[in-house]
């Protein structure tokens, strides 16, 4: 049984959730037009023959395409990880997941677990290409990230994919086809995983003296009360209908107050808006917006650039999501309707 460097063996759980890395085509030179979510994560496992080296438990959570993830799985996801993570004999959680909402779930999980120091590490891992793929590279990323969840440094909410090390609060997809899919912003990879070995880069999440997004507000509750260091306790509903509805709107050339406007109509709890640039919003969509405001919808004001994130300064007249993508924004303002009584 594999023993982690301090020298105490540990027990590493398996999560799986479906996704690419589960996923299978008719061909193995179809990296495209595979079905998602075809092989539980036991198939998984049995597939990396140097997993047998550690001494691992498997369960499967769900199985979806994860363009498809929502709040019921997520419930039970948080729910599973806490449940093992608060074991004696288990050293960390893997998260097997799908690619497309897998900065949105990474979110979830870092303001549910945190990353304070000594938190036990929760590491999400996923492909590119499907199982069945002659270019398959889930089961290297499914073995680094067991490597990294073993490995002494590691703790928080974290990311391993294509031999990066991410975390799980700064993670973002950024292609839509390359195996190294994914960026975080201005920040950087914590370190990597070559032959078997993790490197690190940099000081990591839990140290206190972590880097994360510029202008996040993470590191401090910040203007906007953005929270970065968990929320223990945080209650998901399971019931899908439960949770509030959040949607994003986008800033663009022409854009106008309609969208808003109906969604305020038709019962819309929060809002998000993808503005441009240093998270700018055409006016006339800020005056809808701001008027949803005063009707008691909260706003959130993010950037549909890919890299980097709000700078603050100057009058702005909506809030900041700081160094959060859109997606993310939407999960931290549901995050935050969950837990305020609702008052309209």
């Amino acid at each position: 049984m594999q023993q982690t460097e301090d020298g105490a063996a540990h027990r590493i759980v398996l999560l799986g959730t479906g996704g690419t890395i589960a996923g299978a085509a008719a061909s193995a030179t179809d990296n495209v037009g595979y079905a998602s979510a075809q092989r539980g994560v036991q198939a998984l496992v049995a597939a990396v023959p140097a997993l047998a080296a550690w001494a691992l438990e498997a369960e499967q959570v769900a199985q979806v395409d994860s363009k498809d993830m929502g709040p019921a799985i997520w419930s039970t996801l948080v729910a599973r990880v806490c449940a093992h993570l608060a074991r004696a004999d288990v050293r960390a959680v893997v998260v097997t997941h799908g690619t497309d909402t897998l900065e949105e779930t990474a979110w979830l999980l870092h303001r549910a677990l945190g990353s304070a120091p000594g938190t036990k590490p929760v590491v999400l891992t996923a492909a590119m290409r499907p199982a069945t793929s002659l270019q398959a590279d889930g089961p290297q990323n499914l073995l680094d990230a067991v490597t990294v969840a073993a490995a002494r440094e590691a703790c928080g909410v974290l990311l391993v994919m294509a031999g990066r090390v991410w975390a799980g609060a700064e993670v973002r997809k950024v292609h839509s086809y390359r195996t190294e899919a994914f960026g975080a912003g201005d920040a950087g990879p914590l370190g990597q995983v070559v032959e078997g070995r993790l490197q690190c880069f940099r000081l990591w999440p839990g140290t206190g003296l972590d880097q994360l997004p510029q202008g996040s507000g993470v590191t401090d509750g910040g203007a906007d009360g953005m929270q970065g260091d968990g929320a223990a306790g945080l209650d998901l509903p399971v019931d899908a209908d439960s949770w509030p509805w959040v949607e994003i709107v986008a800033s663009h050339a022409g854009a106008g107050p309609r969208a808003v406007q109906a969604l305020v109509s038709a019962g819309v709890r929060g809002l998000v808006v993808a503005g441009t640039g240093n998270g700018t919003v055409h006016q006339d969509l800020e005056a809808a917006l701001l008027q949803a405001v005063s009707q008691g919808v909260p706003v959130l004001r993010a950037t549909r650039c890919a890299a980097g994130g709000i700078v603050p300064g100057g009058a702005d007249a909506l809030p900041s999501a700081g160094g959060l993508t859109p997606a993310q924004a939407r999960v931290e303002l549901t995050l935050r309707l969950l837990q305020t009584p609702r008052v309209r």
